[in-house]
């Protein structure tokens, strides 16, 4: 985008056009202030200031320090000419200064794709900006600043670049596995959830410790890559949700509350933003008392569990948004959670039916673990074995790097990410687990979909094994952590 400005004689008035909202029609009077509270000339004339492209909506007050150097240039108050190598970016004060804005390392990226030669921008934005290379970023205190730039003054020293993909550290006071007792299935499940990025179900009775699971996956998950964290950081720039200072460190792990909307779940509204899906792209989504969810912003998950991104289209508006996350839920078998319990359980058979109806087959065939958690025994819950976040991630990264090694240069990044191309080239099994999964397949109602994912959950089991084919034991394993209908009939 780009803000070019018309000063003629006339009646002195200061019109923007360009289809923006509300905080663009606004900083009409931020400019005008900024101006002359800087000891600049306002021109008393006919000012037309247009935003292009005019077909497409400007959101927020970013346009102000952009506004601000077009006029100065068509006054001739700075050279015009250094505009076409600057990109400027910034909300102003009244004062001049320049405050931070929302979304500033998708602004550098769109500056180096512009061919520009660098982005001026308030100064506590310019350490993220620094992390696309290409580009020279100027970090500035205010309207002033940037003038003294544009008339050719010293460029700011360029802020030191965050080291790509630095790991946040995990300390002793985050959520660790050893703070588990006794579940040793859905501890096995979690590691095979962390190593091969496969979406996982967690179902049991109130209180049986599913939360608690769920929010230990992150302390076992491979620290984010260079372009991962890069693309993080931007989507939650844009979200308002990263003051700067560099790279997000950590994997995101986003657990909205069960009255979400489905816009507020994978994005929309007026104004498209991203939703939750996006904002655990490359972390974890976690979906507690998952059944509680409305269907609607249940159904509206298939598509970027299935794509890896959300596309909303918003009158003349068409985004996409990066979405490719672990899904994690959690629900009781029935309303009152006791079904498993039947001295307890309070629910007939037609109120557990209709509870189980709530999650709909598409969704659940996506899900490529299901596990029940237990009540943990009194014996186990006192003195039960435990294992840390740290020897489980060790494996975890163990069989993330086999992954990566076999999957070089296919674009996916882990077992779970795999297409059904990539299945038939790298998924070798051994004719018994080749004969276990067809005859599963021919004797249960597993769906193709069903079965590539039963696949890839094999896959990764041979992997954390240290093996280079799969195995019957893989093979068998994958199918009984599908969902429970398929168990059932497989068991039978």
């Amino acid at each position: 985008m780009w803000a070019e400005v018309d000063i003629r004689s006339g009646l002195p008035a200061f019109t923007i056009v360009g289809l923006g909202d509300a905080a663009v029609r606004e900083s009409r009077e931020r400019v005008r202030a900024a101006l002359l509270n800087c000891g600049f000339e306002f021109p008393a004339r006919r000012i037309t200031a247009n935003l292009a492209p005019a077909a497409l909506r400007k959101v927020g007050p970013g346009f102000d320090l952009a506004l601000a150097a077009a006029i100065l240039a068509a006054s001739g108050q700075v050279p015009a000419q250094e505009l076409e190598r600057w990109a400027v970016f910034g909300e102003l004060s009244l004062g001049g200064e320049l405050r931070p804005c929302r979304g500033a390392l998708a602004v550098a990226e769109g500056t180096r794709r512009a061919g520009l030669a660098g982005l001026v921008l308030p100064r506590e934005h310019a350490v993220e900006a620094a992390l696309i290379e290409g580009i020279v970023v100027a970090g500035v205190d205010g309207l002033a600043g940037m003038a003294e730039l544009l008339r050719g003054g010293e460029v700011p020293a360029a802020p030191t670049r965050s080291p790509p993909g630095a790991p946040g550290v995990w300390t002793a006071g985050d959520p660790d596995l050893a703070d588990v007792r006794g579940h040793a299935a859905p501890l096995r499940a979690l590691e095979v959830c962390a190593a091969g990025g496969h979406n996982l179900l967690l179902e049991g009775a109130p209180g049986t410790g599913k939360t608690m699971l769920a929010r230990r996956l992150p302390s076992i998950l491979p620290p984010l890559t260079g372009a991962e964290a890069i693309e993080v950081t931007r989507i939650h720039g844009v979200a308002g949700l990263h003051e700067g200072g560099g790279l997000v460190g950590r994997r995101p792990f986003r657990a909205p509350h069960h009255t979400i909307s489905a816009s507020g779940l994978v994005g929309g509204g007026s104004v498209p933003r991203p939703g939750e899906a996006s904002l655990a792209h490359n972390g974890v989504l976690f979906l507690d008392e998952l059944s509680e969810f409305t269907r609607p912003a249940l159904e509206a998950l298939r598509q970027p569990l299935e794509d890896g991104r959300v596309s909303i289209v918003r009158g003349q508006v068409s985004c996409v948004y990066p979405s490719r996350f672990l899904l994690v839920g959690a629900t009781n078998p029935c309303a009152c959670g006791f079904a498993a319990q039947p001295e307890r359980c309070t629910c007939s058979e037609a109120d557990v039916a209709r509870h189980r109806r709530r999650l709909s087959g598409p969704l659940l065939d996506r899900m490529d673990l299901t596990v029940s958690v237990e009540r943990v025994p009194v014996a186990d819950l006192k003195d039960g074995a435990s294992v840390t976040s740290q020897t489980v991630r060790e494996r975890v990264l163990a069989a993330r790097e086999r992954q990566s090694r076999r999957l070089a240069g296919t674009g996916a990044l882990c077992n779970g990410q795999m297409d059904a191309g990539l299945i038939r080239a790298h998924v070798a099994m051994t004719r018994g687990a080749e004969r276990t999964l067809l005859e599963a397949y021919e004797r249960t109602a597993l769906s193709t979909r069903g079965h590539h994912r039963v696949l890839r959950v094999a896959r990764t089991l041979a992997d954390l094994a240290g093996s280079d084919r799969v195995d019957v034991e893989h093979a068998n394993f994958a199918l009984s952590l599908r969902h429970r209908d398929v168990v059932g009939e497989v068991a039978a």
